[in-house]
């Protein structure tokens, strides 16, 4: 078991449970291009991967109709959505034990970082974070690949060894295979086990309270993937 000391944190699915908000707000964009979607369930395939990514998946929207439903999905989702959110439970506690411990926390997220900022402030958890990055509106570092080599060069200092990347959709570990760094997915989020166990993960846990023994106590209490 590796002595990490950077820990990447996703925030969709993985810190918070932001359904209502982003599956609300992408059902008013697409009500407003004339696409009406009541069941926002079907609508969870867009919790974790990149709007643009997902907007011209599962519609196949093109460039310009894509940055159109990003736009008027931003409109409710600043003034609503951000808040229609919950913390997982323990994660607070969780949090606070790893800044006991001495590791340095970071957000990893395909959100914006004005409004990650802004939902770990609305949460009371920014403190925990030494940095915060997301995306940028303009729709630049979307990837969790870019994200993640954002992240290490700015600690270029560190190992990789020193880093691990938590998440709970196929994006996350793809991104950390891809830059080189260890893995955690967690299936208590909107990504299954089948997706998270085939994107090779290094672990994969079911709660918080598992990650925190991996994180903490050291105890891989799920499958350690070699």
């Amino acid at each position: 078991m590796r002595e990490y000391k950077i820990i990447l944190f996703d925030l969709d699915g993985t810190l918070s449970d932001p359904k209502m908000g982003i599956t609300k707000s992408v059902q008013y964009a697409l009500e407003k291009m004339n696409i009406v979607e009541p069941n926002i369930d079907k609508l969870e395939c867009f919790i974790g991967p990149p709007l643009q990514v997902s907007f011209a998946e599962y519609y196949n929207f093109d460039e310009k109709n894509t940055q159109k439903a990003i736009e008027l999905y931003r409109e409710r989702f600043k003034e609503k959505g951000m808040y229609e959110n919950e913390l997982y439970k323990d994660i607070p506690q969780l949090l606070m034990s790893l800044k006991e411990q001495q590791y340095t926390l970071v957000v990893a997220t395909s959100k914006p970082t004005v409004f990650s900022v802004q939902i770990l402030k609305y949460f009371n958890i920014e403190q925990y974070f030494d940095l915060i990055v997301g995306s940028n509106l303009d729709g630049t570092r979307t990837s969790k690949t870019e994200i993640i080599q954002y992240i290490l060069d700015r600690y270029n200092e560190h190992r990789l060894d020193d880093f691990i990347m938590i998440g709970d959709r196929k994006h996350d570990i793809i991104g950390a295979n891809n830059t080189g760094i260890d893995s955690i997915g967690v299936t208590y989020g909107y990504g299954s086990y089948e997706e998270l166990s085939s994107s090779n993960p290094s672990y994969i846990v079911n709660s918080v309270i598992e990650l925190k023994n991996i994180l903490i106590a050291n105890i891989a209490t799920k499958q350690h993937f070699e």
